[in-house]
């Protein structure tokens, strides 16, 4: 569809107001955005010492209840939630949160076969042709985990968040490749990895719907019960939407490794916006969800 190209005054103004709210960064994020460059750490000539930063940075990213995610993306103030905590929930809706609230609680376990099972799912849906060694290897870095124990990666966000991205390589195998092998854009030397960025995707959602209060209290979270209602997928859906967002948002703020929180921030806020717009009455009416078929 050509989301991704660079197009004069012009062509921009024919754009509809839809495609303006996902693909236009706020001025005030962007004055945002520079103003904190300018407090960036300086980084060390010596590859040793870069390679130390970019861990310890992402790893102060990683989901969890004591991580910078719980303050960052907790901003909806309480008063401006409460005249959303009254909406009525229909018997499907209420059913399907609730399913979903369970599956958000199952945490991930290396010694259940069924865990062990969608581990090597995800394998074999990202590297077809390539035999896996083990659940303990070297070669799952190739994904984008931290070490060569995956296991270790999924405490912060639990077994959901290895469910969202077997579904996202199952349901949409054309753009999880085409993110996992960053097939497109002009690429930072130090790009995010793939694997731990789709676990931080996975809490971004939980906290931007809601999804750990008994029901949601605030518009995004609202409405996403509704597509709920429609289509019980609408949460995997959502996450492969919104890791398409974020890769996008890494490319047109021409991100880099460091820059990580920041663009998830900018992925969440424009994210919130579609979700808040009148005319959403299913998960494929979000202005994002035609990035899953470029």
């Amino acid at each position: 569809m050509g989301h991704r190209e660079e197009k004069g005054q012009g062509d921009t103004d024919k754009r509809s107001n839809r495609e303006l709210r996902l693909w236009l960064v706020d001025e005030d994020e962007i004055y945002w955005r520079q103003k904190k460059g300018d407090e960036e750490l300086e980084w060390s000539h010596s590859s040793t010492h870069v390679i130390s930063q970019l861990t310890q940075c992402f790893a102060n990213a990683m989901v969890g209840p004591r991580s910078w995610v719980g303050g960052l993306f907790n901003r909806t103030s309480n008063k401006r939630n409460e005249k959303f905590s009254d909406y009525p929930l229909s018997p499907l809706e209420a059913q399907r949160l609730q399913r979903l609230q369970e599956r958000i609680h199952v945490p991930f376990d290396e010694t259940r076969p069924d865990h062990q099972e969608a581990l090597r799912a995800l394998w074999h849906a990202a590297f077809p042709n390539i035999a896996l060694k083990g659940l303990i290897s070297e070669q799952w870095k190739e994904m984008g985990w931290q070490g060569p124990n995956p296991s270790t990666d999924f405490r912060g966000c639990g077994f959901i968040s290895l469910e969202n991205l077997l579904f996202f390589a199952r349901t949409y195998p054309a753009s999880f490749h085409r993110l996992l092998f960053k097939q497109e854009g002009n690429r930072a030397v130090w790009e995010y990895p793939f694997a731990v960025a789709g676990i931080n995707v996975t809490f971004m959602l939980i906290r931007m719907l809601d999804l750990s209060s008994v029901r949601p209290r605030c518009l995004p979270g609202i409405n996403f019960v509704k597509l709920l209602g429609e289509d019980e997928e609408a949460f995997d859906v959502l996450y492969s939407i919104a890791f398409e967002m974020m890769d996008a948002q890494w490319l047109a703020m021409r991100a880099s490794y460091m820059e990580f929180n920041e663009v998830l921030q900018v992925t969440r806020t424009q994210l919130e916006r579609e979700l808040s717009l009148e005319d959403i009455h299913r998960i494929q009416d979000l202005p994002a969800y035609n990035l899953l078929y470029q």
